[in-house]
C-alpha cells in the first residue's frame, strides 16, 4: 500500500472515529426521545424502543402543564435574547473591530487584548458584579437584562474575530473607493463588509451559539417564565423525586434544532471566516 494512499486511510478512519464519538449522544438523546420512560429505567438497558413514543413532543408543544408552557415561553425568550445579542454584537463588533484593523491610534493593540482578556475571565468571577449592576438597574428577571449581560460577553469575541478578519482585506481597496468621494464609513459599508462577508457570518453564527447555549447567568439572573431560557426550562424538566429521561432529551432535541439549522447553512461561512481571520493577528 502507498503512503499516501495509508495516510488517506487513516484519516478517513480517524474522522469516522471522531463523528461517531460526537454523533452518538445525539443519536442516543433521539432514542431517548421516542421511548417510553419504562424501557429507559429497564435493566438491562434496551437501546432500541419496542414501540415509538411521541407524546412528549405533543406534551411539550400542545401541554397545557406548567413544563409545557414553560418550555414555550423559555423558546421566545431564548430567540429574542438570542437576536439582539447578534444584532447589538455585530453592530458593535464590525464599527470597533474596523477601528482596530484600520485606525492607529496609542494603546490599540493593549485595548485590543483587554477586551479578549474580559472574554477569557471566568463566568463565576463575574457573578455578583453583574447581579449587582442589573439588580441597580432593576433588569433582575428580564429579557434587556439578559440580552446586556450576553451582549458583554459575546462583543469582545467578536471583536477579536472581526479585527482580524478586516486586517486580512487590503487597504488599497478602500483607498480607491475614497479616492473616487467615498467617505470612510462610505468605504466600509460599499467594499470592507462585501469582502468579509465570511467573517461576518462566522461571527453571526459563534455569537448566536453563545447567546443561544448560555446557562449560568441565565439561571442566576432569572425566576420566572417572563425570561427564562431553554437551558434553563430544559434543566427544570428534573422533578424533585423523578425524572421523565426522555422529556429532558426531547427538549434537548428541540433545543438543538436552531443551532444545527444555522450551522448547515452558514457552515461554508464559518470555516473560510475562522480560517481568514486566524491567519492574521
Amino acid at each position: 500500500m502507498k503512503r499516501a494512499t495509508r495516510n488517506s486511510l487513516l484519516i478517513h478512519i480517524a474522522a469516522a472515529v471522531v463523528a461517531l464519538a460526537i454523533l452518538a449522544p445525539f443519536a442516543w438523546m433521539i432514542i431517548a426521545s421516542i421511548s417510553p420512560q419504562s424501557t429507559l429505567i429497564a435493566v438491562p438497558l434496551k437501546w432500541i424502543p419496542d414501540h415509538l413514543y411521541l407524546n412528549r413532543y405533543a406534551q411539550i408543544f400542545t401541554g397545557a402543564d406548567n413544563g409545557a408552557q414553560t418550555f414555550r415561553s423559555a423558546l421566545r425568550n431564548s430567540t429574542i435574547v438570542a437576536a439582539g445579542t447578534v444584532t447589538i454584537a455585530i453592530i458593535v463588533g464590525v464599527l470597533g473591530a474596523y477601528a482596530f484593523a484600520r485606525l492607529r491610534f496609542r494603546g490599540r493593540k493593549t485595548t485590543l487584548m483587554v477586551f479578549l482578556a474580559s472574554y477569557m475571565l471566568p463566568q463565576v468571577a463575574l457573578l455578583i458584579p453583574l447581579y449587582l449592576i442589573l439588580s441597580s438597574l432593576g433588569l433582575l428577571d428580564s429579557v434587556v437584562g439578559l440580552i446586556i449581560v450576553d451582549s458583554a460577553l459575546v462583543v469582545p469575541f467578536v471583536l477579536w474575530i472581526l479585527s482580524n478578519y478586516f486586517m486580512t482585506i487590503p487597504e488599497e481597496l478602500e483607498e480607491a473607493a475614497r479616492i473616487d468621494g467615498t467617505s470612510r464609513l462610505g468605504a466600509l459599508f460599499r467594499v470592507v463588509l462585501p469582502a468579509a462577508k465570511p467573517g461576518i457570518f462566522a461571527a453571526i453564527m459563534f455569537a448566536f451559539l453563545l447567546a443561544w447555549d448560555e446557562f449560568m447567568y441565565a439561571l442566576i439572573f432569572t425566576s420566572s417564565d417572563a425570561a427564562k431560557t431553554l437551558p434553563v426550562a430544559i434543566s427544570e424538566f428534573a422533578g424533585r423525586y423523578t425524572t421523565d429521561f426522555g422529556l429532558v432529551a426531547a427538549g434537548g432535541i428541540l433545543a438543538a434544532l436552531p443551532p444545527i439549522v444555522v450551522g448547515i447553512i452558514f457552515q461554508r461561512y464559518v470555516v473560510s471566516g475562522m480560517a481568514a481571520g486566524a491567519v492574521k493577528g
